[in-house]
């Protein structure tokens, strides 16, 4: 499939499809590739996977890929709200459920659960799933504050001591959720969730960035011209030995002006 430009920022691969469509599209094809080529030599995969519609044209497309032995793939997600319904749609494993898991046979899926009278227990016991079954992929997207999962700049920190945390989410990452469509008002929005950790994200072996749309734009721009650090979370991936970034002419735009004016 074609793409409009490859190259590479730090140890980051950027990769710029010609649509939102192809981006999903390609991408979903280097990841089947990617866990096809581990269940050669593993006899199990461990995916964490984020819950966005950033991420609804690579699901869609990973999930009609060919030849995935996907009974032999296990599944994670990388945060949940607190505080919403069980059956909410909004909530991130119940998007997951509707949009991924349940279109593939997995061998397992293993929910956060926002709503537990004990959020430190199931911090740690989500922690101690991860450790049990080490993440070969994260499947990922980028907020428009930078974050990754809901390390929001205010609470991201590159050496976090713990894989799961509970965190109070802030005014842009709230906001993002309503221009997702996600829900109709602010008001709405939680404002606590339980997320994976940086840590917990950049140790897998392999990463892929789904980020589409203008919205995310500015998001690209800190991503890959600002400085590495903790004021822009996604930042952390150009230091990743095999991370790749996938966008689109919308989320590249303010990223392609900046370097033409160079």
């Amino acid at each position: 499939m074609p793409l409009l430009q490859e190259t590479t920022v730090d140890k980051l691969h950027v990769k710029l499809a010609q649509n939102r469509q192809e981006l999903g599209q390609y991408a979903a094809e280097m990841a089947a590739t990617n866990i096809k080529s581990l269940l050669q030599s593993q006899e199990t995969v461990n995916i964490i996977f984020a819950a966005a519609p950033s991420q609804n044209e690579f699901l869609d497309a990973l999930a009609i890929q060919p030849g995935i032995e996907w009974q032999r793939v296990n599944a994670f997600h990388m945060d949940e709200y607190i505080g919403l319904s069980d059956d909410a749609p909004q909530r991130f494993g119940n998007f997951l459920k509707d949009r991924f898991f349940a279109k593939v046979p997995l061998r397992e899926v293993f929910y956060i659960h926002g709503n537990v009278a004990d959020a430190e227990a199931e911090c740690q016991l989500y922690s101690a799933l991860l450790t049990q079954y080490p993440t070969d992929i994260v499947c990922m997207g980028i907020g428009e504050n930078c974050h990754i999962a809901f390390n929001d700049p205010h609470i991201a920190f590159f050496n976090d001591p713990v894989l799961v945390k509970r965190v109070d989410l802030d005014l842009t990452s709230r906001q993002q959720q309503v221009h997702d469509g996600c829900f109709a008002s602010l008001e709405l929005v939680p404002e606590y969730a339980l997320t994976l950790t940086i840590p917990a994200l950049v140790k897998a072996p392999t990463v892929f960035c789904m980020v589409p749309a203008a919205h995310k734009a500015e998001a690209i721009y800190h991503t890959l011209l600002d400085d590495i650090s903790e004021v822009y979370p996604s930042t952390i991936l150009r230091t990743h030995s095999n991370a790749t970034l996938f966008i689109d002419p919308n989320s590249a735009q303010q990223w392609l002006e900046a370097r033409e004016t160079k």
